[in-house]
Protein backbone atom coordinates (compact mmCIF):
# COMPACT_ATOMS: atom_id res chain seq x y z
CA UNK A 1 0.00 0.00 0.00
CA UNK A 2 1.01 3.59 -1.26
CA UNK A 3 1.05 5.37 2.38
CA UNK A 4 0.98 9.26 2.41
CA UNK A 5 0.13 12.24 4.42
CA UNK A 6 -0.43 15.88 4.48
CA UNK A 7 1.43 18.41 6.85
CA UNK A 8 0.07 21.78 6.93
CA UNK A 9 2.97 24.15 7.14
CA UNK A 10 1.54 27.16 8.93
CA UNK A 11 2.51 30.66 8.59
CA UNK A 12 5.86 30.19 6.93
CA UNK A 13 6.82 33.80 5.67
CA UNK A 14 5.72 34.81 9.46
CA UNK A 15 7.37 32.24 12.20
CA UNK A 16 10.42 30.78 10.91
CA UNK A 17 13.72 31.55 13.31
CA UNK A 18 16.77 29.43 14.21
CA UNK A 19 16.63 26.78 11.22
CA UNK A 20 12.50 25.95 12.45
CA UNK A 21 12.16 25.14 8.69
CA UNK A 22 14.82 22.29 8.67
CA UNK A 23 11.75 20.56 10.79
CA UNK A 24 9.75 20.53 7.51
CA UNK A 25 12.49 19.41 5.90
CA UNK A 26 13.53 16.43 7.95
CA UNK A 27 9.76 15.37 8.10
CA UNK A 28 9.76 15.17 3.97
CA UNK A 29 12.83 13.33 3.47
CA UNK A 30 12.49 11.08 6.56
CA UNK A 31 9.13 10.12 4.91
CA UNK A 32 10.79 9.72 1.03
CA UNK A 33 12.79 7.06 2.87
CA UNK A 34 10.20 5.17 4.48
CA UNK A 35 8.05 5.41 1.15
CA UNK A 36 5.50 7.51 2.12
CA UNK A 37 4.10 10.20 0.29
CA UNK A 38 4.68 13.69 1.78
CA UNK A 39 2.02 16.56 0.76
CA UNK A 40 3.21 19.99 2.48
CA UNK A 41 0.44 22.66 2.27
CA UNK A 42 2.28 26.48 2.93
CA UNK A 43 -0.70 28.65 5.21
CA UNK A 44 -0.23 32.18 5.39
CA UNK A 45 -2.43 34.70 6.97
CA UNK A 46 -6.11 34.55 5.33
CA UNK A 47 -5.27 31.50 3.19
CA UNK A 48 -7.78 28.93 3.12
CA UNK A 49 -7.52 25.92 5.13
CA UNK A 50 -9.36 23.04 5.65
CA UNK A 51 -7.98 20.86 8.56
CA UNK A 52 -9.87 18.28 8.42
CA UNK A 53 -7.40 17.11 5.40
CA UNK A 54 -4.40 17.80 8.02
CA UNK A 55 -2.65 14.97 9.21
CA UNK A 56 0.18 16.78 11.13
CA UNK A 57 0.40 20.45 12.01
CA UNK A 58 3.65 22.55 12.12
CA UNK A 59 4.26 26.00 13.05
CA UNK A 60 7.83 27.80 14.00
CA UNK A 61 8.90 30.15 16.48
CA UNK A 62 8.61 34.09 15.89
CA UNK A 63 9.43 37.38 16.79
CA UNK A 64 6.51 39.20 18.91
CA UNK A 65 6.04 41.15 15.95
CA UNK A 66 5.49 37.93 13.88
CA UNK A 67 2.90 36.76 16.16
CA UNK A 68 1.24 39.83 16.55
CA UNK A 69 0.84 39.45 12.86
CA UNK A 70 -0.70 35.62 12.53
CA UNK A 71 -2.48 35.80 16.07
CA UNK A 72 -5.72 36.96 15.09
CA UNK A 73 -5.64 34.46 12.16
CA UNK A 74 -4.71 31.36 14.30
CA UNK A 75 -7.37 32.25 16.98
CA UNK A 76 -9.94 32.44 14.48
CA UNK A 77 -8.71 29.00 13.45
CA UNK A 78 -8.94 28.18 17.00
CA UNK A 79 -11.80 26.13 17.60
CA UNK A 80 -11.48 23.68 14.42
CA UNK A 81 -7.44 23.46 14.99
CA UNK A 82 -8.58 21.88 18.62
CA UNK A 83 -11.34 19.80 17.17
CA UNK A 84 -9.13 18.10 14.87
CA UNK A 85 -6.76 17.83 17.40
CA UNK A 86 -8.98 16.02 19.51
CA UNK A 87 -9.82 13.66 16.43
CA UNK A 88 -6.45 12.68 16.09
CA UNK A 89 -4.44 15.15 14.08
CA UNK A 90 -0.69 15.66 15.10
CA UNK A 91 1.19 18.96 15.51
CA UNK A 92 4.37 20.31 16.29
CA UNK A 93 4.38 23.62 17.93
CA UNK A 94 7.87 25.31 18.09
CA UNK A 95 8.79 28.84 20.83
CA UNK A 96 6.18 31.30 19.42
CA UNK A 97 4.36 28.70 17.73
CA UNK A 98 3.78 26.74 21.22
CA UNK A 99 3.26 29.89 23.15
CA UNK A 100 0.24 30.70 20.98
CA UNK A 101 -0.98 27.26 21.39
CA UNK A 102 -1.32 27.95 24.98
CA UNK A 103 -4.20 30.22 26.88
CA UNK A 104 -2.54 33.49 26.37
CA UNK A 105 1.16 35.62 25.93
CA UNK A 106 1.44 38.48 28.40
CA UNK A 107 4.37 40.70 26.22
CA UNK A 108 6.79 43.15 27.39
CA UNK A 109 4.80 45.86 26.71
CA UNK A 110 1.95 44.36 28.94
CA UNK A 111 -0.08 43.92 26.20
CA UNK A 112 -1.95 40.43 25.52
CA UNK A 113 -1.89 37.56 22.89
CA UNK A 114 -4.56 35.49 22.67
CA UNK A 115 -3.62 32.08 22.28
CA UNK A 116 -6.09 29.18 21.09
CA UNK A 117 -5.86 26.94 24.22
CA UNK A 118 -4.48 23.33 23.10
CA UNK A 119 -2.28 23.55 26.42
CA UNK A 120 -3.04 24.14 29.54
CA UNK A 121 -0.07 26.78 29.72
CA UNK A 122 0.19 30.62 29.58
CA UNK A 123 3.29 32.51 28.98
CA UNK A 124 4.39 35.40 30.27
CA UNK A 125 7.67 37.73 29.31
CA UNK A 126 10.63 37.39 31.68
CA UNK A 127 13.74 39.82 31.74
CA UNK A 128 16.37 37.27 30.81
CA UNK A 129 16.35 35.95 27.67
CA UNK A 130 17.45 32.03 28.01
CA UNK A 131 19.78 30.96 25.92
CA UNK A 132 21.46 27.50 25.14
CA UNK A 133 21.83 24.08 24.50
CA UNK A 134 19.90 21.79 26.08
CA UNK A 135 19.05 18.20 26.83
CA UNK A 136 15.14 16.78 27.73
CA UNK A 137 14.15 13.20 29.01
CA UNK A 138 10.99 12.68 27.95
CA UNK A 139 10.40 9.50 30.05
CA UNK A 140 10.53 11.61 32.84
CA UNK A 141 7.07 13.58 33.30
CA UNK A 142 3.64 13.48 34.21
CA UNK A 143 3.04 12.34 30.72
CA UNK A 144 3.18 9.14 28.89
CA UNK A 145 2.97 10.02 25.59
CA UNK A 146 7.08 7.88 24.83
CA UNK A 147 5.95 4.92 23.34
CA UNK A 148 7.33 1.85 25.56
CA UNK A 149 8.28 0.16 21.77
CA UNK A 150 10.86 3.03 21.63
CA UNK A 151 12.71 2.08 24.73
CA UNK A 152 13.53 -2.19 23.39
CA UNK A 153 16.86 -0.39 21.84
CA UNK A 154 18.56 2.60 23.31
CA UNK A 155 16.18 4.34 25.83
CA UNK A 156 19.30 7.55 25.92
CA UNK A 157 18.84 7.57 22.08
CA UNK A 158 14.95 7.22 21.87
CA UNK A 159 13.76 9.18 24.68
CA UNK A 160 15.84 12.09 24.95
CA UNK A 161 15.36 14.96 22.94
CA UNK A 162 18.60 17.46 22.31
CA UNK A 163 18.23 21.36 20.82
CA UNK A 164 18.81 25.05 21.15
CA UNK A 165 16.64 27.12 23.42
CA UNK A 166 16.34 31.11 22.64
CA UNK A 167 13.26 32.49 24.19
CA UNK A 168 12.49 35.31 27.07
CA UNK A 169 8.70 34.02 27.77
CA UNK A 170 8.13 31.78 30.36
CA UNK A 171 5.48 28.80 29.86
CA UNK A 172 3.51 28.01 32.91
CA UNK A 173 1.78 24.82 32.65
CA UNK A 174 -1.80 24.76 34.78
CA UNK A 175 -3.76 21.64 36.73
CA UNK A 176 -4.17 19.63 33.48
CA UNK A 177 -1.12 21.07 31.56
CA UNK A 178 1.42 17.67 30.91
CA UNK A 179 5.25 18.63 30.11
CA UNK A 180 7.11 17.15 26.94
CA UNK A 181 9.57 15.95 29.51
CA UNK A 182 11.92 16.86 32.25
CA UNK A 183 15.52 19.25 31.50
CA UNK A 184 18.68 17.11 32.20
CA UNK A 185 20.41 20.47 31.00
CA UNK A 186 19.37 23.76 30.19
CA UNK A 187 16.52 26.34 31.31
CA UNK A 188 13.41 25.01 30.27
CA UNK A 189 10.15 26.40 29.94
CA UNK A 190 10.63 28.63 32.73
CA UNK A 191 14.17 28.94 33.42
CA UNK A 192 14.48 26.70 36.48
CA UNK A 193 15.77 23.64 34.91
CA UNK A 194 12.71 21.52 36.08
CA UNK A 195 10.00 20.69 33.08
CA UNK A 196 9.99 21.67 29.23
CA UNK A 197 7.07 21.81 26.41
CA UNK A 198 3.85 20.46 26.37
CA UNK A 199 1.63 17.69 25.67
CA UNK A 200 -1.78 17.40 24.79
CA UNK A 201 -3.15 14.29 23.14
CA UNK A 202 -0.53 14.09 19.60
CA UNK A 203 -0.13 17.82 19.93
CA UNK A 204 3.64 18.40 20.92
CA UNK A 205 5.12 22.26 21.91
CA UNK A 206 8.49 22.65 22.60
CA UNK A 207 11.39 25.83 22.95
CA UNK A 208 13.81 23.68 21.49
CA UNK A 209 15.11 24.88 17.96
CA UNK A 210 17.99 24.24 16.22
CA UNK A 211 16.70 22.65 14.21
CA UNK A 212 15.00 20.15 16.48
CA UNK A 213 14.33 16.59 14.03
CA UNK A 214 17.34 16.75 12.33
CA UNK A 215 18.87 15.60 15.62
CA UNK A 216 15.98 13.63 17.28
CA UNK A 217 14.95 11.18 14.53
CA UNK A 218 12.80 9.20 16.89
CA UNK A 219 10.90 12.19 17.69
CA UNK A 220 10.96 12.87 13.57
CA UNK A 221 9.46 9.25 13.56
CA UNK A 222 7.20 9.82 16.46
CA UNK A 223 5.15 12.38 14.52
CA UNK A 224 5.16 10.45 11.02
CA UNK A 225 3.94 7.37 12.63
CA UNK A 226 0.89 9.53 14.87
CA UNK A 227 0.27 11.31 11.29
CA UNK A 228 -0.03 8.24 9.51
CA UNK A 229 -2.48 6.72 12.55
CA UNK A 230 -4.42 10.11 12.09
CA UNK A 231 -5.22 9.23 8.09
CA UNK A 232 -5.58 5.80 8.36
CA UNK A 233 -6.74 5.26 11.78
CA UNK A 234 -4.29 2.33 12.61
CA UNK A 235 -0.92 1.65 13.63
CA UNK A 236 1.95 1.39 10.93
CA UNK A 237 5.02 0.04 11.44
CA UNK A 238 7.92 1.78 9.94
CA UNK A 239 10.80 0.06 8.71
CA UNK A 240 14.40 1.50 10.83
CA UNK A 241 16.28 3.72 9.04
CA UNK A 242 19.98 3.75 8.78
CA UNK A 243 20.24 7.38 11.19
CA UNK A 244 24.00 6.90 12.20
CA UNK A 245 24.84 10.22 11.35
CA UNK A 246 21.49 11.81 13.32
CA UNK A 247 22.68 9.90 16.09
CA UNK A 248 26.37 11.53 15.91
CA UNK A 249 24.78 14.93 15.50
CA UNK A 250 22.25 14.05 18.85
CA UNK A 251 25.61 12.96 20.78
CA UNK A 252 27.52 15.86 20.11
CA UNK A 253 24.78 18.21 20.79
CA UNK A 254 24.99 16.82 23.98
CA UNK A 255 28.43 17.10 25.12
CA UNK A 256 28.15 20.87 24.46
CA UNK A 257 25.01 21.40 26.82
CA UNK A 258 27.01 19.10 29.23
CA UNK A 259 29.91 21.41 28.89
CA UNK A 260 27.95 24.79 28.76
CA UNK A 261 26.88 26.42 31.92
CA UNK A 262 23.55 27.29 32.67
CA UNK A 263 22.57 29.53 35.68
CA UNK A 264 18.75 28.67 36.10
CA UNK A 265 16.50 31.54 36.99
CA UNK A 266 15.56 30.62 40.81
Amino acid sequence: MNYKITIYHMYPDAMNLYGDYGNILTLQKRCVWHGVDCKIVNISVGDKAHFEDCDLLFIGGGQDRGQKNIADDLVMRGHKIKEEIDKGMAALTICGGFQLFGKYFKMANGSTLEGIGVFDAWTEAGNKRLVGNIIVDCRKTSSDWVLKSRFQSDETLHTTLVGFENHSGRTYLGPNGKPLGTVIKGYGNVGDGTFEGAVYKNAFGTYLHGSLLPKNPWFADHLILAALKRRYDTHIDLKPLDDSLELEAHEFAKTRAYTAKTDTIK
